[in-house]
């Protein structure tokens, strides 16, 4: 699905120079390279206050423990997803109430979120997936009307850009009170290993955020309240250094194969394409496709056959995962998630895709759904 191999090579001696400088000087934990990680990501995202971690389930925890919320506490996100963000929530004990999504963006539908405000809900985590924004706008309006929380979840939209009403812009994670991200190995900026950040513009929630990250603490063995473990190695920092000036690059590469792939689709009636909101920039961590019609086992054997990696994000939605069941979901309330989940596919695309690759991928697509049913 990514192809991290041929990516490194292109930048192997800029990534080699700096993690043999970390190893000469030896400053593993919070060195230079993470400070000057935070400050570069902050220059990046137009944003005050960028605090990273080990990865990005770590990143939604600390968000929400820095929120002073009690136990009982209803945090709204999406069903349609991995499963980090509502395992976050349930770590903590709070209660994640699910919500329904589009089945043409994927995201959060927004009617649906707010008719599950209750007198106990306190904060949305609006999921961005697969690379495009959530109705930010919309969100925001109703956080305000309703004196929420926002924790945007941007492990698959780092780079993205919401476009307001009033012609404004701003990059996806810097909207809300707080957002969060993984660096993960696949993500569109990922280190080589495990890796997450968290983003704020109120300095009084950075450092809340600071401290819980490490141990509670703003001052070495002074402990003011609890918190956890969480830090990103400076090696992973001295990585992410190098990749940073790349991302605008790669998400282009993306855009452009997400390109292809929707003119090499678009009159297929059995292969329906992602829509692009008119409010959001798309950078297409992944390319997922609904299969209108198509044995999608049968899809993915034919592929495999032919050399071609596919994947389906998800294929069990939050609501009817085992771990979640206590919480009694109505199965009924998530037509469209058990759709999607019944029905998706995700396609190779990467930083490093070439037309020919996009043409194998395509005409294969294309015969094979011809003759499956």
């Amino acid at each position: 699905m990514v192809d991290l191999k041929s990516q490194y090579k292109k930048i192997k001696i800029e990534i080699d120079e700096k993690i043999l400088s970390v190893l000469s000087k030896g400053d593993f934990i919070n060195g230079s390279e993470v400070k000057e990680f935070q400050k570069n990501l902050s220059e990046y995202l137009y944003c005050k206050h960028v605090i990273t971690c080990g990865n990005g389930t770590d990143a939604l925890q600390i968000a929400l423990m820095s929120l002073d919320l009690k136990e009982g506490d209803e945090i709204i996100t999406a069903d349609f997803t991995f499963i980090a963000t509502a395992e976050a929530i349930a770590l903590l004990k709070l209660k994640p109430v699910l919500v329904d999504v589009y089945a043409d963006t994927f995201n959060i539908d927004i009617e649906k979120l707010e008719k599950a405000i209750t007198p106990r809900t306190r904060a949305i985590i609006p999921i961005h997936l697969f690379g495009q924004c959530a109705n930010m706008q919309k969100i925001m309006e109703i956080a305000k009307r309703y004196n929420l929380f926002v924790i945007e979840d941007t492990a698959q939209t780092l780079g993205s850009d919401f476009y307001f009403s009033d012609n404004s812009v701003k990059k996806a994670g810097t909207i809300g009170n707080i957002g969060c991200t993984s660096f993960f190995p696949s993500k569109n900026l990922g280190c080589y290993g495990d890796g997450g950040a968290i983003f704020t513009n109120d300095d009084i929630l950075a450092k809340k955020v600071k401290m819980i990250a490490n141990h509670g603490s703003e001052i070495k063995y002074y402990n003011d309240c609890i918190g956890v473990n969480s830090r990103l190695d400076t090696i992973q920092a001295a990585i992410l250094n190098v990749k940073l000036k790349y991302l605008n690059d790669y998400n282009n590469v993306r855009k452009r194969a997400a390109d292809y792939y929707d003119n090499a689709f678009k009159n297929s009636e059995k292969i329906i394409i992602p829509k692009r909101s008119d409010f959001s920039s798309h950078i297409f961590n992944q390319y997922t496709i609904i299969l209108n019609k198509i044995d999608r086992a049968k899809l993915q054997k034919y592929l495999s056959e032919k050399g071609i990696t596919s994947a389906i994000y998800y294929p069990v939605p939050i609501h009817a995962q085992k771990a979640f069941q206590k919480y009694n979901y109505d199965n009924n309330c998530f037509k469209v998630s058990n759709y999607l989940c019944n029905n998706v596919l995700s396609l190779p695309i990467h930083s490093e895709m070439t037309e020919e690759i996009l043409e194998n991928i395509s005409k294969n697509l294309i015969n094979a759904s011809n003759f499956l049913l």
